[in-house]
């Protein structure tokens, strides 16, 4: 059998198309073969000279083209690849997959498959946001789809908002974790957590002060980021909330960013009903009462007083919801003395199953290393200082268990 990497790129229509040239050349240059189709829309921005120069392969454009269905057939094309990459998965090319259309050779080909997909969408922020987007978008999401941004910025278009396509760079690092998790894999082992809906919450909030200050945290979310990742692997379909941070969407993980304690609340509430919620962010627990229409100014009576009020608690309203309460809440309580006592604290008062207690005094936050301890009702499970992945993975693995363990 062939050791060769490959996959088959869809080039869906829309300005980020030229990105797909980048990621042909980083796929390349990491030994990944690409063979490409290019669709109508797509040839408008980028061309199949272009395209099939850095594939160096015939570019597949047309479904009835006879030859081709003669030389690789839409159901051999769609096969021979490892993986199957979108990008730019645009509007359009999400909702003919999500709802099983077979009118060209890309619909045709995601419909054949029977391998995994990775799409990198990239449209409009108000087509992104559309309710119809994200009802296709869950739809895929359930049909295990994996979906790597989009990532928000200045458009094209001049607005700015969730719907810039994820950078070549990502997309690739995307593609090779997941070669790297198939390599890890045991043969003919299911993936356990295969269909059951996880919504992980991981990084800061910001409460604004004024239009430029905010109270945060150093909370960079790489534990969060970790664990949606490992959860992933496992085939959980992962929703993340995440505050502002500096990190590409995990593989597979379908990312809302957020800013604010309470709008971290209401994207955690849409996401419901979910089979297990993993509250990994670092709340702020109080904001302003009222923020400051314009920036403060520095006056001669000194600093100005600034009235808090307490943000709602994401993790108790999850633990304590009655009709749609997952089948497993899980926290984290970042202290820095204490520990185990506070996180047992926590773990009565907020209504939780598990509590993941780490001492963030010295280096956790922002650091690659993690030492936690998981406190379930009775019992203290202590794990050795690991990196964030090995936690998230060893993480991930008990609550595989503990989700097969069970009834409904």
């Amino acid at each position: 059998m062939s050791t060769e990497k490959r996959i088959l790129l869809i080039i869906g229509g829309g300005i980020a198309a030229y990105k797909s040239l980048l990621l042909i050349r980083g796929l390349a240059k990491s030994g990944v073969r690409t063979r490409a189709i290019l669709t109508k829309a797509g040839a408008q921005f980028v061309t199949p000279l272009s395209v099939g120069a850095l594939t160096e392969d015939k570019v597949y454009q047309d479904l009835f083209d006879l030859t081709d269905e003669a030389e690789m057939g839409h159901i051999q094309l769609s096969r021979a690849a490892d993986f199957i990459v979108v990008a730019p998965a645009t509007a359009d090319l999400m909702a003919r997959a999500a709802h099983g259309h077979a009118n060209d050779l890309a619909s045709t080909a995601l419909l054949a498959t029977d391998k995994p997909v990775l799409m990198a969408p990239a449209m409009n922020v108000r087509m992104w946001n559309h309710p119809a987007t994200q009802r296709n978008l869950a739809r895929l999401l359930e049909d295990g789809v994996r979906v790597i941004g989009p990532e928000s910025g200045a458009m094209a278009c001049g607005e700015f908002g969730p719907g810039r396509m994820a950078e070549p760079e990502d997309i690739l690092a995307a593609i090779l974790a997941m070669y790297d998790a198939r390599a890890h894999a045991a043969p003919g082992l299911a993936r356990p957590l295969e269909g059951q809906r996880v919504l992980i919450t991981a990084g800061p909030t910001r409460e604004p002060i004024d239009p430029v200050r905010f109270l945060s945290n150093q909370s960079s979310g790489k534990q969060g980021y970790a664990i949606a990742e490992a959860l992933a692997e496992l085939g959980a379909l992962v929703h993340l909330v995440s505050g502002p941070v500096d990190l590409p969407a995990p593989p597979g993980v379908h990312v809302e960013r957020v800013e604010t304690a309470r709008a971290m609340l209401a994207a955690c509430e849409a996401a419901l009903p979910v089979n297990c919620a993993v509250c990994v962010a670092a709340v702020a627990d109080w904001r302003p009462i009222e923020a400051a229409s314009c920036k403060i100014k520095k006056g001669a009576d000194g600093p100005p007083p600034i009235a808090l009020t307490e943000n709602p608690d994401i993790l108790a309203n999850l633990a304590r919801r009655k009709s749609d309460r997952p089948r497993l809440v899980i926290g984290f309580a970042a202290e820095t003395n204490d520990i185990e006592a506070h996180a047992t604290t926590k773990l009565a008062k907020k209504g939780c199953d598990w509590i993941v207690a780490n001492d963030v005094s010295g280096d956790v936050m922002g650091g690659a290393e993690n030492q936690v301890a998981i406190l379930r009702k009775g019992s203290v499970e202590r794990w050795p200082r690991m990196s964030k992945m090995a936690v998230a993975r060893r993480l991930a693995a008990d609550i595989a268990a503990a989700l097969n363990g069970l009834g409904e």
